[in-house]
């Protein structure tokens, strides 16, 4: 079994370090550490892979901290924005996020740093950092380990990654229900605060950008959905790239990615629950995104068809920028150049049968009923 005061001691031993920057990342270690112990079913295996990976979480988290003690002058680092790509999984957000991430002005949360951020990274070593071929041969190893998921999420060591991380060293984040079967700790974290956790991601994108700039941020996973007044309250200047696809064609292509990854730690089969729970954390995001949208206001938002990133990827990211009134002139070389180079493979279509989750196209609109009569005519 997983136990936390292992992990713990352990990233400690491993740093030489014991100061984690308060307390509040705990008591979502330990929930999490209970439901996967008694809710997941891991295999031996999968116990291994979970461990490595928390352990990974508590090591990177003990060093920012470290780091962030010794240069309180980091957090005095201005973060613009950020930008933060929105929407429902599997509606073009990683292919936007690409996209971003080739204007040469804006920042990107990079896979390498994310997952192993100090050193900070530096201006002049950024395309040669010695993490970028460790990060590389990680993936190299999940592939082969596990081919479909180059079919199903392909990543870059390089390129811009979901900012789970850093919502994962406060252990406050609905990423881990996808790693494997954690509902109890599921419905904890859906309704927990997480105003710390985005305060902790800021502090983390300061330490990143101190000696690497650009400071326009973009940032993407649909899971800020759930929380978007704590984001506001960690970037009171965020601003929102929502991705449109009809929710019919996506949550079996969710459920199915899922379920391919927590076959990586259990042999369990929980195909209908898994739809059942993906069908309604899914619509919360969804409502609540809705309702933030009234209250802050629609300048803050630029909606972008999945449609459209399919047939005029360059063209959706310009309407995008000029909705949000940001300037792509100088960026458009690198947007297009991206664009061209990876049609129609990163932007392409995953179907999956609903049925396999206990779903079907009318079940799913009807529990999605007001975002299609609000957004549909954008599908």
């Amino acid at each position: 079994m997983l136990d936390a005061g292992s992990l713990v001691g352990a990233a400690c031993e491993r740093t030489g370090l014991d100061d984690f920057g308060g307390t509040d990342w705990r008591e979502g270690l330990d929930r999490l550490i209970d439901s996967l112990n008694g809710e997941a079913s891991l295999t031996e295996g999968g116990e291994q892979i979970l461990g490595l990976r928390l352990g990974m979480l508590l090591t990177n988290r003990l060093r920012i901290v470290e780091v962030l003690a010794r240069h309180p002058e980091i957090g005095g680092e201005e973060i613009g924005g950020p930008v933060f790509i929105v929407g429902l999984p599997r509606t073009g957000t990683t292919a936007l996020s690409n996209l971003l991430a080739a204007d040469p002005r804006i920042r990107s949360l990079r896979l390498w740093e994310s997952s192993d951020s100090v050193p900070p990274p530096e201006s002049a070593t950024e395309l040669s950092d010695p993490r970028i071929t460790s990060a590389r041969l990680g993936l190299d190893a999940m592939y082969e380990a596990f081919p479909k998921m180059r079919t199903l999420h392909f990543q870059s060591a390089t390129g811009p990654t979901e900012c789970q991380d850093l919502l994962g060293m406060e252990f406050r984040t609905e990423h881990f229900d996808g790693m494997a079967r954690v509902p109890s700790y599921a419905d904890w974290v859906i309704d927990c605060d997480m105003t710390g956790a985005y305060a902790y991601h800021r502090q983390v994108l300061q330490l990143l950008q101190w000696h690497c700039p650009p400071r326009l941020w973009h940032l993407k996973t649909p899971v800020h959905m759930l929380a978007l007044d704590a984001l506001c309250a960690a970037y009171p200047g965020a601003l929102f790239l929502w991705t449109h696809r009809d929710p019919a064609a996506v949550l079996g292509s969710v459920c199915s990615l899922i379920s391919y990854t927590r076959s990586w730690v259990s042999d369990r089969d929980d195909a209908a629950e898994l739809g059942r729970a993906q069908l309604g954390l899914w619509s919360e995001a969804i409502r609540r995104a809705m309702a933030f949208r009234d209250r802050v206001g629609e300048e803050r938002f630029a909606d972008v068809r999945f449609d459209d990133l399919q047939t005029d990827p360059v063209g959706a990211v310009a309407a995008a920028y000029e909705r949000l009134g940001l300037e792509f002139g100088e960026g458009r070389a690198g947007v297009e150049e991206w664009a061209g180079g990876h049609r129609p493979r990163s932007l392409g279509v995953h179907a999956f049968d609903l049925g396999e989750f206990g779903l079907d196209a009318g079940t799913v609109r009807r529990e999605f009923s007001p975002y299609l009569d609000r957004f549909a005519p954008s599908f």
